[in-house]
C-alpha cells in the first residue's frame, strides 16, 4: 500500500472533500459508510475510486488531505481532484454578484473535479430527470454488474467498466438494473466508444461551442450533458450546464439572461458569471440553490 498526505494549508482556497465529491459532479466516487449523497456530511470519512486500475482512497483529517492507493497516487490525486487550482485567485476574478457571494460563502473550498471521460459520458447519460442519490446508485450498480474487481486493504472495489465491457450489456439487462429509458443509450454510447467510431476525450482539442456539437453526437447526450462532461471531466471551465436549478437561477436572478435558445441562453449567463471560469461559478450556484445552504 502506497500512502501519504497533502497539508490543506498549501492549497490555494482550501479543500471541501464532502462539497467537492458530493455537489453533483461526480458520480465515480464512492463513501466508506455507504451514504453517499445522503446530503449528510461524514467528516473524516474515507472516498475511493478506481482509475486505469488503481484504488485510490481519499480523506481529509486533522488539517490535511491523506490517500491511500495501489500506487503512487499523488498526481492522480491532484489531478482528479484539481488541487492545484488556485480558489481565491478565481473566486476573485469572478463578478461582483450577491448570489455568487452567498455560494461562495456557504460552500467554500468545492473545486471542481475532473473525472474520466468515458465515466463521467455515461454518468451523465444516467442523470436525466434524476435526482443525484439515484444517479450515484446507477453508476455504482453499472460498476459492479461490469467493471473489473480489484482487491485493496481486505476490501473489494469496483472500478467502472470501460467501453469495450459496457458494449457487452443489453438493453433488457440495464432497464433491470433500474436504468429504464436510459438502458439503449448507454449501450449504443458505449458501442460507439469501443469500436473507435468516437471518444469524449476527442472533444478536449476542440474550441469549447464546437466541443460541445462533438459530444451530442453520442445517443442521449443533448447540449446540457455534452456541457456536464466539457466542465467535470475535460477542464472547459467556462461550460455552464442549462440543468432545472440553474434555469430558475435564471429566472429568479439572471432574467436577461434568457435568451430563448439553449446556446444563446447558456452564452449569456456564461459572459454573466464571468467567463473563463463560469463553470465554477455555475457549479457554487447549483449546488447552493440545490442544497437550499
Amino acid at each position: 500500500m502506497e500512502t501519504g498526505t497533502i497539508p490543506l494549508d498549501d492549497l490555494a482556497g482550501g479543500l471541501d472533500l464532502y462539497r467537492t465529491l458530493e455537489s453533483g459532479q461526480s458520480y465515480l466516487w464512492r463513501r466508506d459508510d455507504g451514504e453517499m449523497y445522503s446530503e449528510t456530511p461524514a467528516p473524516g470519512a474515507w472516498y475511493s475510486t478506481v482509475v486505469e486500475g488503481d484504488v485510490i482512497r481519499v480523506r481529509t483529517r486533522d488539517g490535511r488531505l491523506e490517500w491511500e492507493s495501489t500506487a503512487d497516487a499523488e498526481p492522480i490525486v491532484r489531478r482528479l481532484l484539481r488541487l492545484d487550482d488556485d480558489l481565491e485567485a478565481i473566486i476573485a476574478a469572478g463578478p461582483d454578484d450577491q448570489l455568487l457571494r452567498e455560494a461562495y460563502e456557504a460552500h467554500r473550498g468545492m473545486r471542481l473535479v475532473r473525472d474520466p471521460p468515458f465515466g463521467c459520458l455515461i454518468s451523465f447519460i444516467c442523470s436525466a430527470q434524476m435526482r443525484v442519490g439515484r444517479i450515484h446508485t446507477m453508476v455504482k450498480t453499472l460498476a459492479s454488474e461490469y467493471g473489473d474487481e480489484i482487491v485493496f486493504d481486505g476490501e473489494t472495489y469496483h472500478a467502472f467498466p470501460t467501453p469495450e465491457q459496457l458494449a457487452t450489456a443489453t438493453e433488457a439487462e440495464l432497464r433491470e438494473l433500474g436504468l429504464g429509458y436510459r438502458a439503449p443509450y448507454v449501450v449504443r454510447t458505449a458501442e460507439m466508444v469501443a469500436s473507435g467510431e468516437a471518444h469524449p476525450e476527442d472533444a478536449r482539442d476542440l474550441e469549447y461551442e464546437a466541443a460541445r456539437e462533438y459530444l451530442t453526437k453520442f445517443v442521449g447526450v443533448g447540449d446540457k450533458v455534452a456541457d456536464c462532461v466539457l466542465l467535470f471531466s475535460l477542464e472547459f471551465d467556462e461550460a455552464v450546464p442549462l440543468d432545472t436549478w440553474i434555469k430558475s437561477a435564471i429566472e429568479d436572478y439572471f432574467p436577461d439572461c434568457d435568451r430563448g435558445s439553449y446556446a444563446a441562453t447558456a452564452r449569456a449567463l456564461r459572459e454573466r458569471l464571468g467567463g473563463e471560469y463560469a463553470g465554477y461559478a455555475q457549479t457554487y450556484v447549483f449546488h447552493h440553490l440545490r442544497t437550499g445552504k
